[in-house]
């Protein structure tokens, strides 16, 4: 037996691959596919079954694709609807691979057809299970995803069935391996690990306590943040199905000369530079909008850009393919192609070019005081800001800037000063700032974290919220 976990840091994301007597299983693939493959082949394996463990909703599943490579069945759990041919499993239901077999165990509660796939080794004894959204390490699947009409109150009381159900009653040697880790907006408590065991879950995990259906649906609905904008259509996607990526990749990876792309440019799209923050805010072409490599990428730009548009890209060199690839793993489909030599090349085309203005935080602390038009726009999070902020500062998270009635606020002589916790978020929202025609700002350097060492700056918290 051979198991695999394949990490994706990015999205927090974990894809499986089974191996046993020369037969494979993959569970809850990536959109791209070719490591699964490249695992099958390398060790003589032919991909028997793609498992999924429940429609998920922040990336685009790679199971269409997988199956058309491999002739493998899509599996899916009880309740199961989609617009392509799967398997619709029976709970209980068990699949042979090589000398182990997995049973299907229907665990409803993140949505409906939510399904666990619990391995039994060559001695018939229960070994791991794979929890997709279920369970987490230290936590459960959020229930505010919603499957049809149903509230996240119904969906926590039918979570509480299935944990006493389906995983309480498992031995504590069970291996957990769950679709996601650590900053995955999929749950709100995740821990830093990527696998447990049941033992580990029940004496760990708030979810698993002894306690009532409603103090557990109390538990498990409060304190929980809005879902990415994106969640509702990279769900959809996965149940009525995509392009393939190959196609996608066929069409955003064409080469564009600075002219070609400057005259795409006059049509309704939207120029997407994946460089890093340093390199960007240096110099960039107009009007286009930065989400670094470096960063959660895939999720940003779900959470910013709009599916209805088309992107054209500026990536560093080499970095083209990745660009396309994580953007279309939360489903982004209609891309152009690239510019071709990158910002360099439109540098030296003579085109206009704009930049953004960076200052360390001890110069905000000396502007502070003498500058009366100064305004200090926080881009973290509410419960970041609530946490801890300059004194007098408009909190703007980052996901609500593409509501432009909210940036169309700002007064024309106003000085902005924009800040995140670092770095990254800043420069994604005076990238944004800049579109709207904002011009007269500042990247605050370092972010609250260099802010707050300043003595001078005033600063504040919000005990309501932090409450």
């Amino acid at each position: 037996m051979y198991i695999k976990q394949l990490y994706t840091d990015c999205i927090s994301e974990a894809a499986y691959y089974i191996e046993s007597n020369g037969e494979a299983v993959v569970i809850d693939p990536l959109r791209d596919t070719d490591e699964y493959i490249r695992l099958a082949t390398e060790r003589k394996a032919v991909i028997k079954y793609i498992f999924e463990t429940h429609f998920h909703a922040d990336f685009v599943s790679g199971h269409l694709d997988l199956s058309k490579k491999t002739s493998a069945p899509i599996v899916y759990g009880p309740h199961t609807v989609t617009s392509f041919p799967v398997k619709v499993a029976k709970d209980g239901e068990v699949y042979k691979l090589g000398n182990i077999s997995f049973k299907v165990l229907h665990t409803p509660g993140h949505t409906l057809e939510s399904s666990c796939y619990l391995l039994k080794d060559e001695t018939g004894k229960d070994y791991a299970i794979f929890t997709g959204d279920t369970l987490f390490v230290g936590d459960v699947g959020r229930p505010d995803l919603s499957s049809g009409d149903m509230s996240k109150e119904e969906l926590a009381g039918i979570m509480y069935d299935t944990i006493q159900q389906k995983i309480l009653p498992l031995a504590d040697e069970v291996l957990v391996y769950p679709a996601h880790g650590a900053g995955s907006s999929c749950g709100k408590n995740l821990g830093p690990n990527t696998f447990s065991t049941i033992g580990e879950e029940k004496q760990n995990n708030y979810a698993l306590q002894p306690q009532s259906k409603e103090a557990f649906i109390a538990a498990i609905t409060d304190g929980l943040e809005d879902a990415p904008k994106y969640f509702s259509i990279n769900a959809k996607i996965n149940k009525e199905g995509y392009n393939s990526l190959d196609e996608i990749k066929a069409k955003g990876l064409t080469a564009l000369t600075v002219a070609a792309f400057k005259n795409k440019m006059r049509e309704d799209i939207l120029v997407v530079d994946t460089r890093p923050a340093d390199l960007f805010i240096e110099g960039f072409v107009p009007s286009s909008i930065f989400i670094g490599l470096e960063g959660r990428f895939a999720e940003w730009a779900g959470n910013l850009l709009s599916f209805n548009k088309t992107l054209l890209l500026i990536t560093e060199k080499g970095k083209e393919e990745e660009t396309v690839i994580r953007l279309a793993r939360v489903g982004f489909a209609t891309i152009e192609g690239y510019l071709k030599g990158g910002f360099d090349a439109w540098q030296k085309a003579g085109e206009n070019v704009d930049m953004i203005i960076s200052v360390e935080a001890d110069e905000l602390a000396m502007d502070i005081p003498f500058d009366p038009y100064l305004q200090v726009v926080d881009v973290r999070k509410e419960i970041e800001f609530a946490d801890g902020h300059v004194k007098a500062a408009i909190n703007m998270p980052l996901a609500d800037m593409t509501d432009v009635a909210m940036i169309a606020g700002f007064e024309e002589n106003q000085n902005l000063y924009i800040h995140c916790g670092g770095g990254y978020r800043s420069v994604i929202a005076c990238s944004l700032l800049k579109k709207q025609g904002l011009h007269n700002l500042r990247n605050v350097t370092g972010g609250w974290g260099k802010i707050k060492e300043e003595k001078s700056i005033k600063i504040e918290k919000d005990a309501s919220v932090l409450n």
